[in-house]
């Protein structure tokens, strides 16, 4: 069963109950307060629901701006690092300057621990790569 775990004009935030699976999809340009607060419901997605599997589909997302990326680094990396998530695919933007964005992001992550981390050109290949069994 999956649910809309929380919407807003550019995200979409929904629990697959059967898979474990979060999915996250942005659209377009997200301003501070839009991205902490998709961030922000993505973390409270993680701690209620402690899913093994998440789906960020950035295809249509936009630049993330240098300030938000800092707070995502301090606030969210611990959080991931410490959740329940085992396999986390991540279809890429078609917009360079979010794919710059993540990269840097990426560049300052800490130690992920067990979680397999990949990223994709197309949601039916992101889809049946985080679906496949966790170890």
């Amino acid at each position: 069963m999956v649910t809309t775990y929380f919407q807003s004009k550019a995200f979409t935030l929904l629990y697959d109950h059967t898979n474990q699976l979060g999915v996250a999809e942005a659209i377009g340009f997200l301003s501070s307060e839009e991205f902490r607060e998709a961030v922000t419901m993505c973390v409270r997605l993680l701690e209620e629901h402690k899913p093994l599997r998440w789906l960020a589909d950035n295809r249509q997302m936009k630049a993330i701006r240098q300030a938000d990326q800092a707070w995502y680094a301090e606030f969210a990396f611990p959080k991931l690092r410490d959740s329940s998530i085992r396999r986390n695919a991540t279809v890429v933007s078609e917009d360079i300057f979010n794919k710059m964005a993540v990269e840097q992001l990426m560049k300052r992550a800490p130690d992920l621990g067990d979680m397999a981390l990949k990223d994709f050109e197309f949601r039916e290949e992101a889809l049946a790569w985080v679906l496949q069994p966790v170890k």
